[in-house]
């Protein structure tokens, strides 16, 4: 069953605090969008950067913290995987304020085409007055 992140609930407060401070790093942000093609190593995440791969450990560290990332071991390797589960969690948060948004914006929408065809109308009314 999936459990959506409720803002209500202090632990749920400090995992949202946790996963939007880790994404706030670019850094991160890009080993995010490496491990959504599949697992990696410490070193191959390490690849495209100009740091080392202490700092590299310390990023993937934050990221388990803030449980967007597990670690599993798989002989001498230690592959570092997305966990889908808290990324779809922070992208259904997401989406409960998207959707309410998109909600005022469609009744903005309704209230700006209802008006402008109020305005025609009034305005093909005034044409026909001033021909008669």
């Amino acid at each position: 069953m999936r459990r959506l992140i409720s803002i209500e609930n202090p632990s749920d407060d400090d995992r949202l605090d946790r996963a939007f401070l880790a994404l706030a790093d670019p850094a991160r942000r890009r080993i995010i969008a490496r491990l959504s093609r599949g697992p990696a190593t410490v070193n191959e995440l390490a690849e495209p950067f100009a740091i080392t791969k202490q700092a590299i450990s310390k990023h993937i560290q934050v990221l388990e913290q803030a449980q967007l990332v597990t670690r599993t071991r798989d002989a001498q390797r230690r592959p570092v995987h997305l966990n889908p589960v808290q990324l779809e969690a922070l992208t259904a948060w997401i989406d409960q304020y998207r959707l309410v948004r998109e909600g005022q914006f469609r009744g903005l929408d309704a209230v700006l085409r209802s008006d402008a065809a109020l305005r025609s109308q009034a305005a093909s009314a005034d044409g026909r007055q001033t021909k008669d």
